[in-house]
């Protein structure tokens, strides 16, 4: 047991050390520049000239070919960045020697791209995380020797009988060959409840064997399968995802041109080049490299007090201007289970009928079978006795009680099997009946709905008043329960009876862009990935939509779509905030080195003064979750720290 808890956090602890390694020795720039600062600036105070000249070319010298070979990249592709007006500095300092001035330019260079780096990595790797998931080997039996054999999934063939033990992922999809099976399909549905199969089933692949070790005959091969088709639509729609645009690079051409000109005119006016660097050197963009990614890490850290997970820094500047928003109904704007809202009494009382319902169902492991046996203990009903319980699938429960009674739950083919034709009753949208019978007659008729999430109209409303102007559900269910939903919680929009193929397509069609897709399940994997952003709600485990989201909720409270919208705009304000704060500074004092009032050293100098500043005001995003606190008093059941 001990072994079973210390397991995890050394698992942890290692997975923290592994990834700070790999951070530091990706920084390997920043940390050459790091000891070659440190030099010159002994070689400075101890006035070795010549060998601070020759340090600072080496050093400024790789930092410049590195830093333009990139940017070259960058302009290759038509992204213009902030750059070439730190490589420009950094050749104005080498030509009138100001070293010093040079190498702290170049620090700040690589220290701020650190920054950026750190906060555009991922809390999870979505393809990977899907990808890993995917079973890789399958257990065939041999046709004639019955021996099993480990063979590669890309070895299975259509007819192929296979062997899963207990606890293996399904290889591919198939058809159920021993008499039962239970199999967990949370991953790939995020429903929480196993399901009950029989020989003949269908099964999938990508979910869970849940009972012994079973047979099964392959349907389709690896590549055609449930599990391989949904990581391909994924695969296709994270690829067509428009690349993100780093904020600060928006406020690169104007801000260089701006620097250039006036370093320019102070050369131009007092005739001497050294103006020209002093004022590059308080130029450089460091304020405006930094304070974004720092703002973002921020974000982050709030996001995640609200239990919201964001896998990455960009997804906080797309959220932050979310024109229009898509809903999945079952799990997302509902609870995703089923109460009991009433009963129709037949040949038995309402009592009577939801003992019996009970009775069966308490052997079932259907969805809507722990409703009803939570139901009828709510109001302390005594049970029958079952002697036997045999859930025919797709259809029911058939029980038989101690007394010799049969007993049926389920639909109504079903139980029209022994009682002929009944009459159905009218549901309104949103409800499901189940139907029971007690020998030949038909005991009554359970009627069950899933409720609506207790924060979804008040989110719904939030987002309208954030700016948000086209809010849809896309859902798989019926048109007349998904308008149902859909009117009380104040959406016009309807998209129903959707496949995971038309959900893409509508995401994808919807006006204006960004837009935001919130859902849960294996439906809404591809959608989710197709959307400019996707937020998943797990609240009910891991599961494939939250791989394939760029955000996933894990308190599983619709409310936090809201909240984490709030964080990302207070995020980005605050970030152009302090962007904004360094440019005026740096405009400030260029303006003062363009008189000759700033030596290249004291300008550096102050130059990481306003970085301490930057990062001091883009260090106010950790509080964004406050404001998310405040704009919706309402419910707070989750602790915000």
């Amino acid at each position: 047991m001990p072994a079973q808890t210390i397991a995890p956090r050394t698992s942890e602890a290692s997975h923290a050390m592994s990834s700070t390694v790999e951070f530091l020795r990706n920084r390997k720039l920043m940390m050459f520049v790091l000891v070659g600062l440190a030099t010159g600036v002994m070689l400075w105070l101890t006035g070795a000239e010549m060998a601070l000249g020759v340090t600072a070319y080496l050093v400024l010298g790789i930092v410049i070919v590195i830093t333009a070979i990139d940017m070259f990249k960058d302009l290759m592709r038509g992204h213009w960045g902030l750059d070439i007006l730190a490589v420009i500095a950094m050749i104005a300092t080498l030509a009138v020697q100001e070293y010093v001035a040079g190498l702290i330019i170049a620090l700040m260079l690589t220290g701020g791209e650190a920054l950026e780096d750190l906060a555009a990595r991922r809390a999870s790797r979505e393809l990977d995380q899907l990808l890993n998931r995917a079973p890789a080997f399958a257990g065939r039996i041999h046709p004639v020797t019955g021996e099993v054999e480990r063979i590669a999934i890309e070895e299975v063939k259509v007819g192929d009988e296979l062997l899963v033990r207990s606890s293996e992922i399904l290889p591919v999809d198939g058809v159920l060959l021993s008499d039962h099976a239970t199999i967990d399909e949370s991953s790939v549905t995020g429903e929480p409840i196993p399901v009950n199969y029989h020989a003949g089933d269908p099964l999938l692949s990508g979910t869970v064997n849940s009972t012994t070790s079973f047979t099964m005959r392959a349907q389709k091969v690896a590549a055609d399968s449930n599990y391989a088709s949904i990581v391909r639509l994924v695969e296709e729609a994270v690829d067509s995802r428009a690349p993100m645009v780093r904020l600060a690079d928006r406020y690169a051409v104007p801000f260089t041109i701006v620097s250039l000109l006036i370093a320019g005119f102070a050369w131009f006016l007092s005739g001497d080049p050294v103006r020209f660097a002093e004022v590059l050197v308080v130029a450089t963009p460091c304020p405006l490299l930094i304070a974004t990614p720092v703002a973002f890490m921020g974000g982050m850290s709030s996001a995640a007090k609200l239990n919201v997970i964001i896998k990455d820094g960009g997804v906080l500047e797309v959220l932050a201007r979310v024109r229009a928003v898509a809903f999945d109904k079952t799990g997302t704007l509902t609870e995703g289970k089923a109460d009991v809202v009433e009963i129709h009494p037949a040949a038995r009382t309402v009592d009577e009928t939801l003992q019996l319902a009970a009775a069966a169902e308490q052997y079932s492991v259907h969805v809507f079978a722990d409703p009803i046996v939570a139901s009828a203990r709510t109001q302390q009903l005594e049970l029958p006795e079952v002697v036997t319980a045999d859930e025919v699938a797709t259809n029911g429960v058939l029980a038989s009680l101690a007394d010799g009674t049969s007993v049926r739950v389920g639909k109504p083919s079903f139980i029209e099997e022994v009682t002929g034709p009944i009459d159905r009753p009218v549901l309104s949208a949103g409800e499901t009946a189940v139907y029971v019978s007690v020998g030949d007659e038909l005991a009554g008729v359970i009627i069950l709905s899933d409720p609506i999430r207790e924060q979804s109209a008040d989110t719904v409303s939030r987002l309208r008043r954030a700016g948000v102007a086209e809010i849809a559900m896309v859902t798989g269910d019926i048109t007349s329960t998904a308008e149902s939903v859909a009117h009380a919680v104040d959406i016009q929009t309807v998209h129903a009876e959707t496949t995971p193929q038309t959900k893409v397509r509508i995401v994808q069609a919807m006006r204006p862009r960004p837009v935001l897709m919130v859902g849960d399940g294996i439906n809404d994997a591809p959608v989710l990935a197709a959307a400019d952003v996707g937020v998943a709600m797990a609240g009910r485990g891991a599961t494939v939509a939250s791989e394939s989201a760029a955000a996933v909720i894990t308190s599983n409270d619709i409310a936090r779509v809201a909240d984490v919208a709030y964080v990302s705009r207070r995020t980005v304000q605050i970030a152009l905030q302090s962007i904004w704060m360094g440019i005026i500074i740096s405009v400030g004092l260029m303006l003062v080195a363009a008189f000759g009032y700033l030596p290249a050293v004291v300008g550096a100098l102050l130059q990481e003064i306003v970085d301490l500043v930057a990062i001091l005001s883009a260090l106010r995003a950790l509080r964004a979750h406050r404001g998310a606190r405040r704009e919706s008093p309402a419910r707070r059941e989750v602790p915000v720290g």
